[in-house]
């Protein structure tokens, strides 16, 4: 199995814990708890800023100081509805009880402390469409830089219909040299409907030195430290995504694969 997709571990409680050490990269942590209704789980953020995303199911949050009551309203992530997210500052802690059978996805990056702890969704989230025919996909921008929401965090969810492509053309993000590209460490956590289904991803360079295809499974998560990162949902199974970003600057540029961005270029004149 490629050492860029990682199972779940256990059925409850929490699954996914990749750290920058673990991974081998220096920004991006992600893990996920998955509860049963009265459970409850809380961290110190440290020197890390937080975005906690409630993916599915209901759950009383809070951190930093504040009390964020009861949050959820998509009994499955495949609903679409916006998510509710919660950010907490570094050097801070968080709480959260589960109301419901509930995931919660808890997204870090290195930050100072400073910025106040916040609701950063379902308020101010739209469902954006990208890309076009086969290559359609569906967007919650929760934490990009467009939303002066967070100091290193980059966040999205992305909804992919089956029969569809999406992270797509392939386009990478693994240089420092802004403005033409931002080197940008990424996590992909997948899920699938029906849960039984699979997508594919690839992870690859332009010189080959890596180049990984993976079938992913629902729950599976996957690492890209560099490269292009292209994902495909077959027929009959729709795949969703959650993104995690971040490095250097929080600003995504990126550059599409040579041989392939005529298909930008084509859905973009």
């Amino acid at each position: 199995m490629s050492h860029l997709l990682r199972k779940p571990k256990g059925r409850g409680g929490k699954v996914h814990d990749v750290t920058p050490k673990d991974a081998g990269w220096g920004y991006v942590g992600f893990g996920l708890y998955k509860l049963k209704a009265g459970e409850t789980v809380g961290e110190e953020t440290g020197e890390t800023e937080v975005i906690l995303v409630l993916v599915q199911g209901k759950a009383s949050v809070s951190g930093g100081g504040k009390d964020f009551g009861e949050l959820g309203d998509r009994m499955t992530v495949f609903e679409r509805k916006p998510p509710h997210c919660v950010y907490i500052p570094a050097g801070a802690t968080w709480n959260a009880t589960a109301s419901t059978d509930c995931e919660l996805a808890v997204c870090t990056a290195p930050a100072k402390p400073g910025r106040e702890a916040a609701l950063i969704g379902p308020q101010g989230l739209s469902l954006n469409t990208r890309g076009r025919d086969a290559n359609t996909r569906y967007i919650y921008a929760i934490a990009m830089e467009e939303r002066d929401v967070a100091d290193s965090l980059l966040v999205t969810e992305v909804f992919t219909p089956s029969g569809n492509w999406s992270s797509y053309p392939p386009h990478r993000h693994d240089e420092d040299n802004f403005p033409d590209m931002t080197y940008l460490e990424e996590t992909y956590y997948h899920r699938l409907n029906p849960a039984q289904g699979f997508g594919f991803q690839r992870v690859f360079t332009e010189d080959g030195s890596l180049d990984e295809t993976m079938a992913v499974e629902d729950g599976d998560l996957v690492l890209v430290p560099k490269g292009h990162h292209p994902c495909g949902a077959p027929y009959g199974y729709e795949m969703y995504y959650l993104n995690v970003m971040a490095g250097p600057i929080r600003k995504w540029r990126f550059k599409n694969h040579p041989d392939h961005d005529w298909i930008f270029r084509r859905d973009n004149p």
